[in-house]
């Protein structure tokens, strides 16, 4: 079997290897002149990637340890409680992203502005009275996921050293 400090070590590298992910998609959005088809589509590769090195992790290895499935004993307690908190609520700012995501590319598809860029079109123009309030809730929900994605990766990453490398 396995060892637990085997599996660690690997989610531990899964989810480090997301921040390059998305620290690259970010830079990809923030240095593009025009977001077209292409570009979101390049980002969203990079994004999709990172999230899927820390949501799979999260699925198949920390929840169970969390609370004790499929045979593992319950850890929730303590730090781990901590680390568990910090990262939904990671996962909560993204959702709270998303509700602004949804609004921001359906304005944009239905005007056609990913394939036929004009600069000219504002977001304002295209989307309903309420787009600065969509476009603020995805950059609040980015920001606070990418704050508390950090500070649950750091908090992990010391409860990694401190049960499999200092003991």
């Amino acid at each position: 079997m396995v060892s637990d400090a085997l599996v660690a070590t690997l989610v531990a590298v899964a989810v480090t290897l997301s921040l390059p992910c998305f620290l690259y998609g970010a830079w990809i959005m923030i240095d593009a002149e025009a977001v077209t088809w292409g570009v979101l589509t390049y980002h969203l590769k990079f994004i999709f990637t990172g999230l899927t090195l820390t949501t799979v992790p999260l699925v198949g290895w920390m929840f169970p340890r969390l609370f004790g499935i499929w045979g593992h004993s319950a850890q929730f307690g303590g730090y781990s409680a901590v680390h568990a908190f910090i990262g939904l609520t990671a996962y909560a700012f993204l959702l709270f992203a998303f509700t602004g995501i949804v609004r921001i590319f359906r304005a944009k598809w239905e005007h056609d502005l990913y394939h036929d860029y004009d600069e000219d079109v504002l977001l304002e123009e295209i989307g309903s009275e309420r787009m600065s309030h969509w476009r603020s809730r995805l950059r609040v929900g980015v920001f606070g996921y990418t704050i508390f994605w950090i500070i649950a990766w750091l908090t992990g990453v010391s409860r990694f050293v401190l049960r499999y490398v200092v003991t």
